[in-house]
């Protein structure tokens, strides 16, 4: 989508600061909903709640790509069209919040906290993964008929075929029954040895000890433990929303193509692309290979941040601006898993379902003004848009030096209640 966008904007002739607002009323629904549905697969197995999530994606992508046919066909006006995808595009926030929280709580039920880091990081990098390949192939789906909206429809069938994998294939559980013992227990059998299954938070409570739903606290977004951690999430998170919000406008501007849109879209995707490409190398190479924890991901990842969006700013071909978003993208590709494993570590593992939906509610949160407000900002001067981003960088590193908990003692710590 952030590969097209852009150019169907300048197709339809609206201002670009309209085709990143058109995102927020669909952001806004997935910080409310994330909650709700994290809880709610406490109860009905996080299976069910991905399941849905998949739905809310299919139909979202399947509505957007026909309302996006008719507005460039001309058969409705843009405004319309505006309106009516912000309205589809909803579908994705309202229910397809609902998959985050509970492939989170999936995992983080079967990886001991050592290993918390590592397996969250493997979580953001199948976002990586997906920012890889879909840059990639979206200018290769442009095609005569649908034209920029291809894409869409491309992915509407795509997330059809994962819906029907995820039914076929991944293990079902449901937390209600007292099989959720074992689903908890299944990585560390008695084939994995004692000595592991004392790595858990939570080590010496049979299964039958295992809290009912009903008796799970409700955690807040307030709760101490929580506290630094959902503030870095939030302000970095809106740092990195306002940097990929613009990025394809800038790639118009500094490479002379708005009059020429549809020529746009192979430039974009190429340095997003990029992007993508330096993520899944911190996430799969130099958060493994350094075993970097949550803290240390987070600070070093926002710092490198701060760097590449200072040399996006200063770019003036698509070379440099490549460059620059990758270096970016790398510090982000840290900064995520960083943020992520650390909310996960800081509270216990029955509470792992509702970290999971406020995790996914912090991480939207930062796309309902951050990516209007930078392209907003950006209009008015460049180096405005980019020096508010880096300056949200600089905050969150100066606040996670002062508060966020050193690795040793998150990894070792009990997830004891505040």
């Amino acid at each position: 989508m952030q590969s097209v966008m852009p150019a169907i904007g300048t197709d339809l002739g609206v201002a670009d600061v309209w085709i990143s607002a058109a995102y927020t009323w669909s952001a806004l629904l997935w910080v409310i909903c994330a909650p709700i549905w994290a809880r709610r697969s406490d109860r009905r197995g996080r299976k069910a709640m991905m399941a849905l999530g998949l739905s809310g994606f299919i139909a979202s992508f399947g509505l957007c790509g026909i309302v996006l046919w008719f507005g460039l066909a001309g058969a409705i006006s843009a405004t319309l069209t505006l309106i009516l995808f912000a309205t589809a595009r909803s579908f994705y926030g309202g229910f397809g919040s609902a998959a985050p929280p509970a492939v989170q709580a999936y995992v983080a039920s079967r990886t001991p906290r050592a290993e918390r880091t590592q397996a969250m990081s493997l979580i953001a990098s199948s976002f990586g993964l997906g920012t890889v390949i879909g840059p990639a192939l979206a200018p290769l789906l442009v095609f005569e008929g649908p034209g920029l909206t291809g894409p869409f429809i491309a992915f509407f069938a795509i997330g059809i075929a994962v819906l029907a994998a995820l039914r076929l294939w991944l293990p079902n559980d449901d937390p209600t029954f007292a099989a959720r013992g074992e689903v908890l227990s299944a990585p560390f059998s008695a084939s994995a040895g004692s000595t592991v299954a004392r790595n858990n938070d939570e080590p010496d409570r049979a299964a039958t000890d295992i809290p009912a739903v009903e008796d799970i606290p409700r955690l807040a977004w307030g709760d101490r433990r929580l506290r630094p951690w959902i503030m870095a999430g939030l302000v970095g998170g809106h740092a990195q929303a306002a940097l990929f919000g613009i990025v394809g406008f800038l790639v118009l501007d500094r490479l002379g193509l708005r009059a020429t849109p549809h020529e746009a879209t192979g430039p974009i995707g190429t340095v997003l692309m990029a992007g993508a490409v330096a993520t899944l190398l911190a996430q799969w190479g130099l958060i493994p290979m350094l075993k970097l924890g949550p803290r240390s991901a987070t600070l070093w990842g926002i710092a490198i941040a701060c760097a590449g969006t200072l040399i996006v700013g200063a770019a003036t071909n698509l070379h440099s601006i490549a460059l620059g978003l990758s270096i970016a993208a790398m510090g982000f590709g840290l900064f995520r898993p960083g943020f992520t494993s650390g909310s996960s570590l800081a509270v216990s593992r029955r509470e792992q379902g509702q970290i999971g939906g406020i995790v996914a509610s912090v991480n939207g949160a930062a796309y309902i003004v951050a990516p209007s407000l930078g392209v907003l900002i950006y209009g008015w001067h460049p180096w405005l848009g980019f020096g508010l981003i880096g300056l949200l960088c600089v905050g969150v590193f100066v606040q996670g030096w002062r508060n966020l908990d050193s690795d040793e003692v998150l990894e070792s710590r009990a997830g004891v209640h505040s």
